[in-house]
């Protein structure tokens, strides 16, 4: 494919999925200001989209989640629409390493009313998830949904950590696990395609778990990402 021919095929996807918000999901002050503000902050566009946002929504309602834990807050964008699905008693957690980030996350979560749900802590997750673990052990009561969208060299540490952590019959979402189709090329050093890799290997030999990865298109390009169901 030329790159004219490219440029008119991600034109697409990107109409395409203006026009899923627009019938399906509709204007959201909220989520729009909490975009508006990770601009304005210069942080990086990579929330979901609007319709993965929603299917994270679905998800988390179709297993009636009441506690979730997310790795890689940003902006509070896919947080926001997590923490809606929760019941008024329900709680998320969601581990962000930069400081800036989750600043920015807890002004578009509160404006969002949704503080008394929503914990964000910062600093690496990977040092965070010890303090979660033992709050879970201490409490027993494990998650029902986990969503990572983190630095991919990291997501095998993180899956074996959340793992535990997850409920029989939860879910644990893994975003950009397919990285631009790249995910097949065992040739090359890109640490998040090589990441990515890993996860999937170390899925392949994880008893206990049945695994899908689903490839995506749309306004944030071709990628994909991964759904585990932790058994019972």
């Amino acid at each position: 494919m030329n790159p004219s021919d490219l440029v008119e095929v991600e034109q697409l996807w990107s109409q395409v999925d203006g026009y899923i918000q627009d019938k399906l999901i509709g204007s959201d002050p909220a989520l729009e200001a909490a975009l508006e503000e990770s601009d304005r902050a210069g942080l990086p566009q990579i929330a979901v989209s609007a319709p993965q946002g929603r299917l994270l929504a679905i998800l988390a309602k179709a297993i009636n989640a009441k506690r979730i834990l997310e790795i890689g807050t940003l902006g509070g964008y896919s947080t926001i629409w997590l923490a809606r699905s929760l019941p008024l008693d329900g709680r998320l957690v969601s581990l962000e390493v930069d400081p800036r980030h989750g600043e920015v996350a807890s002004a578009n979560v509160a404006r969002a009313g949704l503080e008394d749900r929503v914990e964000i802590r910062v600093g690496p997750a990977i040092k965070s998830l010890p303090d979660v673990s033992a709050e879970v052990t201490a409490t027993g009561e494990r998650f029902d949904l986990v969503f990572i969208d983190a630095d991919k060299p990291s997501t095998s540490a993180y899956f074996e950590r959340v793992l535990g952590l997850t409920r029989p019959g939860g879910l644990i979402i893994v975003d950009n696990s397919v990285r631009h189709g790249r995910l097949v090329d065992d040739s090359g050093s890109d640490a998040n395609v090589v990441g990515m890799r890993d996860f999937h290997d170390l899925l392949a030999t994880t008893p206990g778990v049945s695994a899908t990865t689903i490839q995506t298109v749309g306004s944030k390009g071709y990628d994909g990402f991964t759904i585990v169901h932790v058994g019972r």
